[in-house]
């Protein structure tokens, strides 16, 4: 199972995370796709993720943060899952030289969300 994190605004306004998986039996509508690249040790302040959409990770090593503080950790092979459209965001760094090669995946609004929270 690929490793998962599922960014959302809350009902305080604020960006929070769940960690888990997705599954390998789920079918989610992609309506668009891009690849991006960013050079190592970028970092991107404060924003909100402009549409909903999976992020995998190609290459290169992150740390999101939210205005909570708590923070994550994203590497290759990770899947993002970014709801986050609204509030106060979060923000990133890349933690290394390499660069962060990554896919964006937008999904259709009201597809099923390939997500598997871990257990509580």
């Amino acid at each position: 199972m690929l490793k998962a994190y599922k960014l959302f605004t809350g009902p305080d306004g604020h960006s929070h995370f769940t960690e888990g998986t997705v599954s390998p039996n789920v079918l989610t509508t992609a309506v668009a796709l891009q690849f991006k690249e960013t050079p190592g040790h970028s970092t991107y302040d404060w924003h909100t993720a402009p549409t909903t959409q999976y992020v995998v990770t190609l290459s290169g090593t992150l740390e999101f943060v939210m205005n909570s503080g708590k923070s994550f950790i994203l590497k290759p092979g990770d899947v993002l899952i970014a709801m986050d459209t609204t509030g106060s965001g979060h923000k990133w760094q890349i933690l290394d030289e390499a660069p962060w090669k990554r896919l964006y995946i937008v999904f259709k609004e009201g597809s099923e969300i390939n997500f598997v929270p871990n257990p509580a």
